[in-house]
């Protein structure tokens, strides 16, 4: 039996029992329930619907609802034995899956609104519209669903065999699951926090954007011209990503891989994970954890790579060294003499390099810095298979460069800055080949009335000259300390522990005489006054020397302070300003108790940090730098403008800027949230602007009016002017606006509660900011 509805007729809150209702072009429906095999179908302009808060009920088994090519359901809610069938051009709005129901639709069939699979339910086909929404709760799942552009499926159960067109969006929440999808050029997978995929396939211009928790498993495939942005490659997974493509920041756990044909930066390597750089892929910013492997193939290209105790590289013949390969101590690295690039060995007794290709002797293109150690068998060395150590002569054309002479007459040129001062020595290494080691190391040399001494080998009672208003006078060491350094790679280089190398002649000829090594904070002495090192350093003649990232340094003391010369350059004995606890003291001991705690006020000259006055100075170093020449030893960094202002909340999700205004950054807030981060780029004032600037706070965006819109209400946010316990600012200023360091805490009070507030933010200063490659990437994603 039919029941037919049709031209303009409408029927309520009917209970279709074991019969059919047609309702077709003209005719309406609601409130309708269906059960005990009862059928509603519904035609070419026939309309179902559901309004105040009812629903299109479907209880029992085998109780179905139709919706052929021009029909309309309009909300309804299927649940066990019921189900949804709509074919090609058939309309659902805002329908709901409870456990058992099912949604079976053809390709075509159409999504609007905000659908819902709760757990138990099934969708299988359709297509999710522009601006419409499939939720797929916990123990839901859909099945070859199309997401179209500006559509979207948020999955906490699982989605299966989805297509994400040009616009559209997978976000996969914690617990959640998408398998078997293919995200098409312009689409977007967004994985939260334990969210999980598997088997994707990314088409040109889409884009995974995951967690770093988020689990990746299967085998996956990042086409040319898409990204994979974070993630974890979980075990017996991997990803492979194709000439073209991209990923960052992705981390490949225990037995997980990825191949790589295309370009992936910052990629973490843990325990028996591995990354394979094919021909043509080029990794860089890599971190090699302890059991942990990188294969370059030939022609693969392998950028900064630090390796960590455990942790190997195997970079093949033909494959090119770009960046530079850190290798922590127990950390080791195979490379080829062709390889190019830098290797950085950490530490002083660093024995994890092995280079190939010199049995016929050859030249090592790669620069080998770091390069320490005491005396042979406690120093670095280098494995060189198939090279014989007997009978090896050794001669030095430059002071960062040995050529080795082999017995058969062959020769090796290796490239190692300092090898000159540190010597180069070949040993046998029991297994066929040559060990390279460290033969000596020197220091800087002192001036004494009996000629120069070792800095090392001075000690209490020794005599050294003293420049008293530029009287030459003898001062007796009443105190010699020695202290180790480990460089802290972390932090900006003028507070890493790097030493400063003054270049010989970098101040005038034979000034100093040869190259200078000191701590950053050492001063030298110019025109009457004391000028800590890091605030002359031009990357020329005076830089960072970052080969070096463990070292002995050591302070000398005369009863009063004084003005001393090392290397020909005048500097400063050493001021006890309450410190003299980090040195070990050497010699004999003529005091016992606590240190001076002496202030500059008691230096032997004054101490300037002024930029009036260390500018000029640094002006005048750098015009000689560039007179004599002296090659660019680091490269001044880019600088941007853009300060990538915006919001953080508790619970991690990012706030973007809803609109900029007459100096105000606008930001929507979120019901519920009560504190939130600024985050911006941020760089220190000595890093932008020149090291003569004596200001090393990192900035982020100067702080004035916060403001706060909600419910009518107007609320002032002055936290950040009174609370100086708040994190991540800086010093007020003139009462009235304060700098953030780049992610700083905003409290912001007593909130409205279930309203979204609009907050104002007046910015009076950003910029300009040090461009790095963090900043780059996160701009490259941003676009």
């Amino acid at each position: 039996m039919s029941t037919i509805i049709n031209n303009g007729q409408k029927i309520s809150n009917v209970t279709v029992d074991n019969y059919q209702e047609v309702i077709s072009s003209g005719g309406i429906g609601e409130f309708q329930t269906v059960q005990n095999n009862g059928e509603i179908v519904i035609r070419n302009g026939g309309i179902l619907i559901e309004t105040d808060g009812k629903n299109n009920w479907i209880t029992q088994t085998n109780g179905k609802i139709v919706v052929e090519n021009g029909g309309l359901l309009s909300g309804g809610h299927v649940q066990s034995g019921g189900t949804y069938f709509v074919s090609a051009g058939g309309i659902t709005t805002s329908i709901s899956i409870g456990d058992g129901g099912i949604y079976q639709g053809a390709s075509g069939a159409i999504l609007n609104g905000v659908s819902k699979i709760r757990s138990g339910g099934t969708l299988s086909g359709g297509t999710v519209t522009d601006y419409a929404a499939l939720v797929v709760s916990a123990g839901g799942s859909s099945i070859d669903t199309t997401i179209a552009s500006a559509g979207g499926l948020g999955v906490a159960g699982i989605a299966k065999n989805t297509i994400v067109q040009s616009g559209g969006v997978i976000e996969v929440t914690s617990g959640g699951l998408a398998d078997a999808s293919n995200i098409q050029g312009g689409g977007k997978l967004d994985v939260d926090s334990n969210g999980s995929i598997n088997n994707i396939v990314v088409s040109s211009g889409g884009l995974i954007s995951a967690a770093s928790d988020a689990k990746i498993s299967g085998v996956n495939i990042i086409q040319s011209g898409s990204i994979l942005s974070g993630g974890t490659v979980t075990a017996y997974a991997a990803v492979s990503i194709s000439s073209g493509g991209t990923s960052f920041n992705t981390i490949i756990g225990s037995n997980g891989g990825i191949g790589l044909a295309g370009t992936a930066s910052g990629t973490l390597i843990n325990s028996g994970g591995v990354l394979e750089i094919t021909s043509g892929g080029i990794a860089n910013n890599s971190n090699v954890s302890n059991g942990g492997v990188i294969y370059a193939d030939s022609n693969s290209n392998i950028g900064s790579t630090t390796i960590s105790s455990g942790g190997w590289v195997s970079v093949a013949s033909t494959a090119i060294i770009s960046g530079i390969i850190t290798i922590l101590d127990g950390g080791s690295a195979s490379i080829w003499n062709n390889a190019g690039g830098t290797i950085d060995l950490t530490g002083n007794t660093n024995n994890g390099l092995t280079i190939s290709g010199l049995e016929s002797g050859g030249t090592v293109s790669t620069v080998i810095s770091g390069w320490s150690g005491s005396q042979p068998g406690n120093s670095d060395s280098i494995d060189l298979p198939g090279v014989s150590a007997d009978g090896a002569s050794y001669a030095y054309p430059s002071d960062d460069q040995v050529v080795v002479t082999l017995k058969n007459g062959n020769t090796i040129t290796l490239n190692i800055p300092g090898v000159k001062n540190t010597g180069f020595v070949l040993s046998d290494d029991g297994h066929g080949g040559a060990s390279a080691e460290v033969c000596f190391l020197s220091g800087s040399q002192i001036q004494t009335p009996f000629g120069r001494a070792l800095v090392e080998d001075l000690a209490v009672e020794d005599e050294i000259v003293a420049h008293i208003n530029g009287i030459e006078t003898i001062r007796r060491v009443t105190w010699a300390g020695q202290a180790r350094c480990n460089v802290r790679a972390h932090l900006p280089d003028d507070e890493a522990g790097y030493p400063v190398r003054i270049l010989k002649d970098a101040i005038a000829d034979g000034v100093p005489f040869k190259d200078m090594l000191i701590t950053a904070e050492h001063c030298l002495f110019f025109d009457g006054q004391f000028v800590p090192a890091r605030m002359l350093v031009n990357g020329r003649s005076i830089f960072f020397d970052k080969s070096i990232t463990s070292y002995d340094y050591y302070h000398i003391e005369t009863e009063d302070h004084s003005v001393i010369m090392a290397d020909g350059m005048l500097t400063e004995s050493y001021l006890d300003t309450g410190n003299r606890r980090a040195f070990s003291q050497k010699g004999n001991i003529v005091s016992i108790g606590g240190s001076r705690n002496l202030t500059w006020d008691d230096a032997a000259v004054p101490l300037t940090v002024s930029r009036e006055t260390v500018e000029p100075l640094f002006r005048k170093i750098e015009s000689h730098a560039d007179k004599a020449g002296f090659a660019i030893q680091a490269e001044a960094r880019p600088l941007t403008n853009d300060s990538d202002l915006h919001l953080t909340t508790d619970a991690g999700a990012i706030i973007r800027p809803a609109r900029q205004n007459n100096g105000r950054v606008m930001f929507m807030i979120p019901a519920g949230v009560e504190s939130v981060r600024i985050v911006s780029n941020a760089s220190r004032p000595c890093d932008v602007i020149g090291p003569f600037v004596d200001d090393r706070r990192s900035l982020g965006v100067l702080v004035g009016e916060i403001t706060l819109f909600e419910s009518n209400r107007k609320h002032a946010l002055t936290d950040h002017l009174h609370d100086t316990q708040l994190s991540g600012w800086n010093n007020v200023e003139e009462g009235t606006m304060r700098w953030t360091s780049g992610n700083a805490q905003l409290p912001l009070g007593k909130r409205t509660p279930g309203t979204i507030g609009l907050m104002a933010i007046e910015v009076r200063a950003a910029g300009p900011y040090v461009l790095d490659e963090t900043i780059s990437e996160h701009q490259a994603l941003k676009a």
